[in-house]
């Protein structure tokens, strides 16, 4: 039996209404972890080569780790997995909350959903036990409308309900899976793929336990944690949550502001965390088991901009996308912004970025008043972004065309709006700017699934030396804003590390080589303490090289090459204004870093492909077959 983890995974076939509990090999979940990586490797296992990521034959799966749901900070989140509709590649998108856990004590690792049900469905598994059950009362209701619905129809407050939205149902390429009606599986558009296999909801309830290899030892590192939250920087997110990043980023030039065209914002105060918690905050919540409680929870009694407490608040990356991308500083507007995002289930980032995109066409007269509907959508205009978040969860006239992501969208107006496109793999850019930390530039660009701020280190960690560093063989510190041979060694490195999290389904706030809670050598002795492995940083680095892998195999498989590992053109001019005025990417310099991370990561340089030295060496062999 193994320790940790249940070792069975649900296929269910929507089409042919059949089910089936798998087995996989004990040695497969050493190899990957879980979550991401197996996520992905099922894809590739499962998905025809270039379909289109609405056939029925796209594969989808939940799935979760093998220390997913041990009692210690951090290690309740999932991972959802399928070809992306926003970009065409692999698409990957993690979440916390309680839902991965009820799933993982419900018996299974993963869920593996294909092919489409004649009309709406849900899936309820309690205990292992499966059924298909009736949804098209739910269908075009809100994220919190399904949720009392459901639990309702089963009698049972304590389930958990992971479903599509409004946005999903609509087509919206960056519809987001949504759990309690405020956590999302956003980016890459996971909740399009569910609901073009008509299926509304997962419902889990479980009380499966996985037995642990040393319950006493993780207990020991867990209480470790509880005593020294106060000294560490996670400490910081039960404070403030995220938002408190707003005041900081904005103040140091970091702030993408107005399209990414400047990295200070003149409102940014008006949306920082400790303006949150004076004005709208009510309680911050967590995740199963974890001491850190950094999810705010705000409301906001307002005629025009009402927010319920329901759907939670919004974070950094959300109160960057619709606020200082779009140079809108009424939190009210944007906290109201954020609860349609979670209403519909969609992705705030792309959301946002998207509306960002059509001001600064619509300012340069590339897209005109017409074609927007009529509605004057200029930066600053809270009124007309929240009119066109509604019409975009909708495809509504203007917002069908937006909601195929801004990518997409300049291809529909054409008029030169590509120029001021700020995507990458058709992914818009999270709020983090690489002109002001170096790597993160290289890291948006090779990223499979586009760019994403969770996918490394950020630079800032590794500005002087400290333990965790030393531990990964970084003991060379760099300046925030240079890229050179050892920062790019710092970014592939760390990259590996968060990819492994990924795979493990940690949680990023609370694991990793900077200011978090535990350290890549703490998060090695939870995985012994769970598992009762034999293992090793090298293995835990290992997992993350083999996710990075299996993601690059699956978009070259689908047509991408090394030419789409590559960055807007925004990025290569100087920004505007605040410390970082005049301040852009050396595309030399890039360009050269770009090549000695293929060769840290074992990829051919002109292809993008993975070596095939380096498909023997991380013993993915089984790829050669998955292609043919």
């Amino acid at each position: 039996m193994p320790f940790g983890y249940n070792g069975k995974i649900l296929n269910v076939d929507l089409t042919k209404q059949i089910w089936q509990i798998q087995t996989l090999d004990n040695a497969l979940y050493k190899r990957l972890g879980g979550g991401s990586a197996l996520g992905v490797y099922l894809v590739l296992q499962n998905t025809p080569a270039c379909i289109d990521a609405y056939d029925p034959a796209n594969t989808l799966v939940f799935s979760v780790s093998v220390i997913t749901g041990a009692p210690i900070s951090g290690l309740s989140r999932m991972n959802v997995t399928a070809k992306s509709p926003l970009t065409g590649g692999i698409g990957d998108s993690q979440s916390g909350g309680f839902f991965p856990v009820e799933m993982k004590f419900s018996g299974l690792d993963a869920i593996v959903v294909t092919g489409q049900a004649v009309s709406p469905v849900y899936l309820w598994i309690n205990d292992g036990e499966v059924e298909l059950r009736d949804a098209q009362q739910l269908w075009g209701k809100t994220t919190a409308e399904v949720e009392s619905l459901i639990r309702a129809e089963l009698r049972d407050r304590r389930i958990q309900i992971a479903q599509c939205g409004l946005a999903g149902e609509n087509g919206v390429r960056f519809a987001s899976i949504m759990t309690n009606a405020n956590r999302a599986n956003g980016r890459t558009g996971m909740g399009a793929v569910m609901a073009s296999k008509n299926l509304k909801a997962i419902v889990v309830r479980g009380k499966k336990r996985p037995v642990l290899a040393n319950p006493e030892e993780l207990q020991k590192i867990a209480k470790s944690g509880i005593q020294n939250l106060k000294n560490s920087g996670s400490f910081g997110l039960s404070l403030s949550g995220t938002a408190g990043a707003v005041a900081w980023q904005n103040q140091v030039g970091g702030l993408p502001s107005y399209n990414y065209r400047s990295g200070v914002f003149e409102e940014s105060q008006n949306l920082d965390g400790e303006t949150i918690n004076q004005e709208i905050l009510v309680k911050r919540d967590t995740c199963y088991g974890c001491a850190v409680r950094c999810k705010p929870v705000v409301r906001v009694d307002s005629a025009q901009f009402p927010v319920e407490e329901v759907y939670g608040g919004p974070e950094y990356e959300t109160l960057a996308t619709f606020g200082s991308y779009c140079g809108i500083g009424n939190l009210h507007a944007v906290a109201y912004m954020n609860q349609l995002c979670n209403m519909y289930g969609m992705d705030t980032i792309t959301c946002g970025a998207t509306i960002a995109w059509a001001m600064e066409c619509h300012e340069k007269g590339r897209i005109t008043l017409e074609q927007l509907d009529g509605i004057d959508l200029r930066f600053g205009n809270e009124r007309a972004a929240v009119q066109m978040v509604e019409k975009i969860a909708r495809c509504d006239g203007v917002g069908g065309i937006l909601a195929q992501g801004s990518a997409k969208a300049a291809t529909i107006f054409g008029a030169g709006t590509d120029e001021f496109l700020i995507t990458v793999k058709g992914q818009e850019l999270p709020a983090h700017m690489p002109q002001k930390k170096a790597s993160l530039g290289l890291i948006y660009a090779v990223n499979p699934f586009g760019a994403d701020h969770q996918s490394s280190e950020h630079d800032a960690a590794y500005i002087q030396q400290n333990e965790r560093m030393t531990e990964l063989g970084l003991t060379n510190p760099q300046t925030e804003s240079v890229l050179n041979d050892e920062k790019t060694r710092f970014a592939y490195i760390t990259q590996c590390l968060y990819s492994s999290m990924d795979s493990l389904c940690a949680c990023q706030f609370v694991y990793g080589a900077g200011w978090q809670l535990y350290g890549p050598d703490d998060l090695v002795k939870i995985v012994r303490a769970i598992t009762g492995w034999e293992f090793t940083l090298s293995d835990l680095l290992d997992i993350g090289k083999r996710r990075i892998l299996l993601m690059r195999v699956f978009n070259n498989r689908e047509g991408f090459t090394a030419r789409d590992d590559s960055l807007p053109g925004r990025l290569f001019e100087p920004l505007v204004a605040g410390p970082t005025d005049k301040k852009k990417i050396d595309r030399a310099t890039f360009n050269k870093e770009l090549e000695i991370y293929y060769r840290y990561a074992g990829i051919e340089k002109d292809s993008g492909e993975p070596t095939q030295e380096t498909i023997k060496r991380l013993d993915l062999n089984e790829i050669t077959d998955m292609l043919e």
